[in-house]
């Protein structure tokens, strides 16, 4: 760590501006494998002790790496080197939920919990679920992760007449509703992009301002009756998004 961010070789005019120079080098431990996956970085105004250099000029490098997804900045933990992202090819023409979809890839899966409360319910629960005005909506909100790596953020919602206490799913949402015979088998879906605010950014370990995928989904019951109203965010970087057309 001292090597990389030794002030030598930073007094080259031929070599560009001093933070591309610091870009590269941090870059380049990154592929070379000296800096792995998880590690952290110093804080900047280290980091400048140890190059020389001022903090505008290393937060101007950092900035850049995290901007490409190499480094990740976590609130109050510092600056940690990305892990890499493998590319998943989710199919829209499946019903399925987070947790079967990556068991079925042989992954792990893993929620961190935002809340899970029951709410009145907001204009948009009430258009999308059918409420009444006397009814209630149980919110569910999370970060789905997969070996480790925050791929999505879902913020479900469902009428407590389906699940009147949201504190029972821990882990599908799909598999509480099949065990209660109220597992949906149709379902609308939209789907948009969307550049991540600081907060969803922060949750998803991605720069701030990045982009995503907002899908809205809807799901029925075999009766018609609409069951889930769920927001999602995924992560622009871990997420292709297939459907295969026919000739009628």
């Amino acid at each position: 760590m001292n090597l990389l961010f030794s002030p030598q070789r930073f007094d080259d005019p031929g070599a560009g501006p001093l933070y591309l120079q610091l870009q590269r080098r941090i870059a380049e431990a990154i592929a070379s494998g000296r800096l792995a996956p998880g590690d952290s970085l110093p804080a900047e105004r280290d980091m400048a002790t140890m190059t020389g250099l001022s903090r505008v000029t290393v937060r101007k490098a950092v900035q850049a790496l995290v901007l490409s997804g190499q480094l990740v900045q976590r609130r109050g933990s510092g600056t940690f080197v990305a892990h890499k992202v493998e590319k998943l090819e989710q199919a829209l023409s499946l019903l399925t939920s987070f947790t079967e979809d990556m068991q079925r890839r042989g992954r792990t899966v893993e929620s961190v919990w935002l809340s899970r409360a029951v709410h009145s319910p907001s204009p948009e629960e009430v258009m999308a679920l059918g409420l009444g005005a006397d009814d209630r909506a149980a919110r569910l909100a999370r970060v789905r992760r997969s070996d480790g790596i925050p791929l999505a953020i879902e913020r479900a919602s469902l009428s407590t007449a389906f699940l009147p206490d949201p504190e029972v799913v821990e882990t599908s949402l799909y598999g509480v509703l099949e065990a209660r015979g109220l597992r949906p088998t149709r379902a609308v879906q939209r789907i948009s992009a969307a550049n991540l605010g600081p907060r969803d950014a922060e949750l998803l370990e991605v720069a701030e301002g990045v982009a995503g995928l907002k899908i809205e989904r809807v799901s029925y019951l075999p009766s018609g009756q609409v069951i889930e109203f769920t927001r999602s965010l995924y992560r622009g970087d871990a997420y292709d998004f297939a459907v295969e057309l026919k000739l009628t």
